[in-house]
């Protein structure tokens, strides 16, 4: 499911991070689509950090492309704080055809590092997104909600210039799958941090 590796390069960030694990349900009912999900999430806003020292790795979770709502005002990004809001914002993109239900069959490579979230193709010669951990707002992790036990990975996004935000969504195989994935970004959070302080 994933492999943890050696990272090449160091980073900094001045943004500190907590993670939110505990089973929370929440409820969403949109055009008759409900659904009950336990969400995992991240928020880079908190200023809360536990300083693990994970500065030298970098994991990789395997994960199928859903689809990205790009350039949505900066303004948005303050609607959509909660972790509820983001589903039903994501729920709503997905019943207005914006955004599928359902991802490509493409396996990908989400690599988890210092220096931010990479995601490339199997075999690693593409690199497909690329999402700097200076520029993550929030990840959290969801039930899909279609019955066959995957979730979905919601990746927070702004622009360097913090003019708009992008949500990035992709799918796991297993909630554990998800939750692993939001709190090795956590702890790279947290690494940055660490290694700005030294």
């Amino acid at each position: 499911m994933f492999r943890k590796g050696k990272k090449r390069h160091s980073s900094s960030s001045s943004q500190s991070s907590e993670i939110s694990t505990k089973s929370k349900s929440v409820e969403s009912s949109l055009g008759g689509l409900s659904r009950t999900s336990t969400v995992a999430s991240l928020d880079t806003d908190s200023t809360k950090s536990s300083g693990n020292s994970a500065s030298d790795t970098c994991v990789e979770f395997r994960v199928k492309y859903v689809g990205v709502i790009e350039h949505l005002r900066f303004d948005m990004y303050k609607t959509l704080l909660d972790p509820l809001d983001l589903i039903s914002y994501i729920d709503a993109a997905q019943q207005d055809g914006k955004l599928p239900f359902v991802p490509g069959e493409e396996e990908l490579v989400l690599v988890v590092s210092r220096h931010g979230v990479k995601v490339t193709s199997m075999n690693q010669s593409d690199v497909l997104h690329r999402h700097p951990l200076y520029l993550i707002v929030r990840m959290l992790c969801y039930d899909d909600g279609l019955g066959a036990g995957k979730n979905l990975l919601a990746l927070k996004t702004t622009d360097a210039g913090q003019r708009d935000c992008s949500i990035w969504v992709y799918q796991c195989s297993t909630a554990e799958h998800a939750q692993a994935i939001c709190k090795v970004l956590s702890a790279s959070f947290d690494s940055a941090l660490v290694s700005e302080k030294a």
